[in-house]
Order: structure tokens, then sequence, then C-alpha cells
């Protein structure tokens, strides 16, 4: 079963960030996606929007704290997680948010924040990527890696002889 989710988007404001009874932070902040519809009756095109409640623990979270503001554009990888309960009015609420395994600032480094130059990543890099320093997911012992060392990399498959096109059937 796969549940991930990646996301590209705007911050729409400054991150909410707190931290629970053991010290452990949580920060939430919620991205803007925006798609563009091309109706061909119409021939025009219009934008939607969607909004995404994300949730980041522990070291993301101090990350988003540090370094992400409203505007600020990020990337962030995932899982869906639906949660219902019932408010003070007994009402039956529902929420779907983002639990958030990695995070990349995009975008350029903000005036006067001290945010990282573009494309920093935080959280566990994609397999077979060049590794960086991960500040997010845990490795295998339940500790997260901080700059962890690099990995061997595979050898690269050779290349595919290039076909003729008269082979090709169709």
């Amino acid at each position: 079963m796969i549940n991930k989710v990646i996301l590209i988007g705007n911050v729409g404001a400054d991150p909410e960030v707190r931290s629970l009874e053991g010290g452990v932070k949580v920060a939430r902040i919620r991205i803007a996606t925006t798609e563009r519809i091309y109706n061909r009756q119409t021939q025009e095109a219009r934008e939607h929007t969607e909004w995404h409640s994300v949730t980041l623990w522990r070291n993301l979270a101090d990350v988003a704290d540090r370094f992400i503001r409203k505007g600020s554009q990020v990337y962030v990888e995932g899982r869906i997680r639906s949660r219902d309960w019932t408010d003070e009015a007994g009402n039956k609420r529902f929420a779907i948010e983002i639990m958030a395994d990695d995070l990349k600032l995009l975008g350029r480094k903000q005036e006067g924040t001290g945010a990282p130059l573009s494309g920093t990543t935080y959280g566990a890099a994609p397999a077979g990527a060049p590794a960086q320093p991960s500040y997010g997911s845990p490795q295998p012992g339940g500790q997260p890696a901080y700059g962890a060392a690099p990995q061997p990399q595979q050898p690269a498959a050779p290349a595919a002889p290039a076909e003729d096109p008269d082979d090709l059937p169709f």
C-alpha cells in the first residue's frame, strides 16, 4: 500500500508552532497549490486553488519556525491523514492533513530571515539522490541523520543502443 503526497506551493501564513509537554515541537502550515483548467468549449482557462494543511514534527517543525514565512515557496513530501473529533459545541468535525516527511525550501533567500539558499532539503533524500544533510526522517534505530555519510552508488546502467527508426513497430 502506498500513501504518498508531493506538494509544491506557497505558504499562506506564518507557521503555527508549539511545543508539547515533552518538549516535542510541532508546526502547522497551510500551502496553496494552483492548477490551470482549460475549458475547450469556451476556450477559457481558469485557475483552481486548493489549500492543504501540513503538519511538521520535531526538526521539520524547527525548520519551519526558523525559515518559513508567509509567501515562502516549499516542496513537501508526506502522507495523507484524516481525523475526526467532536468540538465544544458537540458538532462532529473532520479534517484531512498532510503529515510531512520531507521539506525543501524553494525560491530565493528571504531578506533578513537568514533563510537558507534555494533548494535546501530537510528530511530524507529520495532513493538514489546524492547525500544531503537530513533533519527530519529518522534513520534505522530511530535516530535522525544529521549530514549522513554518502551511500555507495550503484554503477549507472549502460546506455541503450540507438534504435533504427525502421525497426519500430509503429
